[in-house]
């Protein structure tokens, strides 16, 4: 009778014996090769797992461009509903204007570098070297003055400029109410030396080439140093 044939010992339990003791490369090969399960396809979700998966990728995917993108500007219909622009009555107060005047006062000397001289009344203003700084300067806080108009009814009228929008200046007078002047009218802004805003409706063509006509002249000071 004839032995049968011994086994032939797993390569990996071999290499295992060689580093180890019998008995814990035994327990190794079993543990970590002859138990270890092999997944030969993974489980397959279901289609309504799939359908969750792509709303929430759809989901995080919008959630992201809306962080990162720029808010919309509002509409001019969105801004007139919403009163964006509406002026308090309560608050159009000339006195409390005055602080916003002071700040406007510097904020001016500053872009037109206005130093000693124009307080000498030696100040040096064209149109080459300032206008452009001018035309595009904010005017909120300004003291204007209408001193020619079309309209009559507008020469005289000053005040303290609340909103500087593209075709008019509102203004606050010193008695509270608020006013809305064209800009087709000539304007005297007050800051130190006399700055002559000139709308172009009011000139010939050749005295339109920058739309802003400047002049210069000493400026009185009032007992608060500012000019008026």
């Amino acid at each position: 009778m004839t032995d049968s044939p011994t086994p032939k010992q797993h390569i990996a339990h071999t290499l295992l014996s060689r580093a180890h003791s019998p008995d814990s490369a035994t327990q190794q090969f079993t543990e970590r090769i002859k138990q270890k399960p092999l997944y030969l396809r993974p489980t397959s979700p279901s289609a309504s797992d799939n359908r969750s998966r792509r709303r929430l990728h759809r989901l995080q995917k919008k959630e992201y461009f809306r962080r990162h993108q720029r808010p919309q500007p509002l509409s001019a219909r969105e801004k007139r509903s919403s009163g964006l622009h509406d002026l308090p009555k309560d608050e159009c107060k000339y006195a409390i204007f005055k602080g916003l005047h002071e700040l406007w006062i510097s904020y001016m000397q500053e872009l037109l570098d206005l130093g000693g001289s124009a307080a000498r009344g030696r100040c040096s203003l064209t149109p080459s070297s300032h206008g452009a700084k001018l035309v595009s300067a904010d005017y909120h806080g300004a003291e204007v003055e209408v001193v020619r108009s079309r309209s009559s009814g507008r020469v005289g009228l000053k005040g303290i400029v609340v909103r500087d929008t593209k075709f008019t200046f509102v203004i606050v007078t010193a008695k509270d109410e608020v006013k809305s002047k064209w800009y087709l009218v000539t304007v005297v802004v007050l800051a130190y030396c006399y700055l002559k805003l000139t709308g172009l409706n009011d000139y010939s063509d050749s005295e339109r080439t920058y739309g802003l006509q400047i002049y210069c002249a000493a400026a009185s000071t009032d007992e608060r140093g500012v000019c008026s």
